[in-house]
């Protein structure tokens, strides 16, 4: 009874725990637009609306798999890598650093 549990268990809560890292399981196979590169906002566009998001010292903007990858700084001064939609600016993910 007791492993029928736990590998009820264990179908229902690792699926789960694959999810969240699936779609940056490496940073070039990052999914933020299904949109042509034509239709991206230049990386100077990016890094502006990425300061208007509260961002600060924005040191490279890069492409990684359909995002930009935009290194930063908080307004606390913490080192940020930044994941935006190159199309909408939407931030996708953000890392910060202490």
């Amino acid at each position: 009874m007791k492993s029928m549990f736990l590998c009820a268990l264990a179908a229902v809560a690792l699926p789960g725990l694959a999810l969240p890292g699936s779609a940056f399981a490496d940073d070039d196979d990052a999914v933020c637009t299904k949109e042509p590169k034509s239709a991206w906002m230049k990386p100077e566009e990016a890094a502006s609306k990425l300061q208007e998001a509260g961002y600060s010292d924005v040191r490279t903007v890069k492409v990684a798999g359909t995002c930009y990858e935009i290194y930063a700084f908080t307004t606390k001064h913490e080192r940020a890598e930044v994941y935006m939609n190159p199309v909408s600016a939407e931030i996708v993910r953000a890392e910060i650093d202490d």
